[in-house]
């Protein structure tokens, strides 16, 4: 005896959502051909960080892609916010230490730190730091420094004056814009 429709209706909306490290060419193609089909199927990348006692966990949605329809705004939407109310971050993605550098919020000569640790370098007009005399770009530094493979150079280096990450500097600026 059939009670409900449950059983016309089960399986019928499943997704599948894969978390790794990283992810081989394979599984992104496999992904992608999916997700052609109709298949809900998401590929984010995890990585955790220990700084001191602390450990922070960075998430970062690999597949599938945003697409441009993400950037279009509905001018006639009555749910838009007013041009008096504050405007939050929706940029899909951010500026680089190059328009930090042409905005002004970062200068050559500006010294940035290691997060949690007392390691400097001194920030140079082409992005890079200098460290003990020796020129090196900052993601190179800070994995180095930390020794891991890969490092969110925005979250990890301090700007020195400010005691802000180039995150926190670059965000905002943005919402001040």
């Amino acid at each position: 005896m059939k009670v409900n429709s449950a059983g016309n209706n089960y399986n019928k909306s499943q997704r599948i959502i894969l978390i790794a490290s990283d992810f081989d060419e394979q599984t992104l193609s496999a992904v992608v051909w999916l997700n052609s089909y109709n298949v809900e199927i998401s590929c984010f990348k995890m990585t955790a960080y220990k700084i001191m006692a602390e450990v922070y966990i960075n998430i970062e949605k690999v597949l599938p892609l945003n697409t441009f329809l993400n950037y279009y705004v509905n001018f006639l939407d009555s749910s838009l916010k007013s041009s008096t109310q504050k405007k939050s971050i929706t940029r899909r993605v951010l500026p680089k230490i190059d328009e930090m550098l042409e905005w002004g919020v970062v200068k050559a000569g500006d010294t940035i730190g290691a997060k949690g640790r007392d390691d400097e370098g001194t920030f140079l007009d082409n992005g890079n730091v200098k460290v003990n005399g020796e020129e090196i770009s900052m993601q190179k530094w800070l994995k180095e420094h930390f020794g891991w493979s890969s490092i969110q150079i925005y979250v990890f280096a301090v700007h020195k004056d400010t005691g802000k990450t180039l995150s926190q500097i670059r965000e905002e600026y943005m919402e001040a814009r």
